[in-house]
């Protein structure tokens, strides 16, 4: 029996999105699709009805692989496609597969030889490096930084180090209730002429993106950005 593919679906990185950043012919991909892979079934479901794939959501089934999702449970999920029928990756938001568990999926369907289809979608990393004016030709997703303020502080000197020896911009995340306390951490730590990008609530009505010098963040208020997706990016 031929495998079924496996089909990573994008979705937006934010509600009230005023830009159409899905391709048309993602509907009809998802459309054609009774099976997917998410990382939480109510956003997924939510997703799948406001895209109008034309079936009733009833008739989906859904399997979840989130942070909690161990090594053992990921290889019961690719039991469908096994067998034949193909799936859709999910995530909460943006590209499935990108600083996300659908990850591990893709990793174990590849050992098992199954094809895996990417579609285009947003993607706030990407799309935060494209307004920020850094360098868009070398750059790193370092994920989180460490939480403890002397290994964070260790840990942001060292990827200052890289942006200003290598010209590599530097790309993080961090969960939106410390977004204050990285900011801050980062300009009483980097040196005054580094570049710092801040980019929050990327595709809302109220997105903001911007890049200042360290010494010049420091002069002004920083963003509202408490509980809102934020980017940051270090750059020379």
């Amino acid at each position: 029996m031929a495998y079924g593919k496996i089909y990573m679906l994008p979705c937006p990185i934010s509600e009230g999105n005023p830009y159409d950043v899905l391709p048309e012919g993602n509907r009809a991909v998802m459309a054609a699709l009774d099976y997917f892979i998410v990382e939480n079934v109510r956003t997924a479901r939510r997703f799948l009805s406001a895209a109008k794939i034309g079936r009733p959501i009833e008739e989906l089934e859904f399997a979840e692989c989130n942070e909690h999702t161990t090594a053992m449970e990921i290889e019961p999920l690719l039991r469908p496609v096994l067998e034949g029928r193909s799936a859709g990756i999910i995530s909460e938001a943006g590209l499935p597969g990108v600083a996300d568990p659908g990850a591990d999926v893709v990793a174990l369907a590849q050992a098992k030889g199954i094809e895996i289809v990417p579609l285009v979608g947003p993607s706030s990393l990407l799309m935060a490096l494209m307004a920020s004016g850094q360098n868009g030709q070398s750059f790193a997703f370092n994920g989180y930084l460490p939480i403890k303020p002397a290994e964070r502080s260790k840990a942001l000197r060292h990827f200052e180090r890289r942006a200003h020896t290598e010209g590599q911009s530097q790309i993080f995340i961090e969960a939106p209730y410390r977004n204050e306390k990285l900011l801050g951490d980062m300009l009483s730590t980097l040196m005054p002429t580094t570049r710092v990008t801040v980019a929050v609530d990327i595709t809302s009505p109220t997105q903001f993106i911007r890049t200042l010098s360290v010494a010049e963040w420091r002069k002004m208020p920083a963003p509202e950005m408490h509980k809102r997706p934020t980017i940051f990016i270090i750059g020379r």
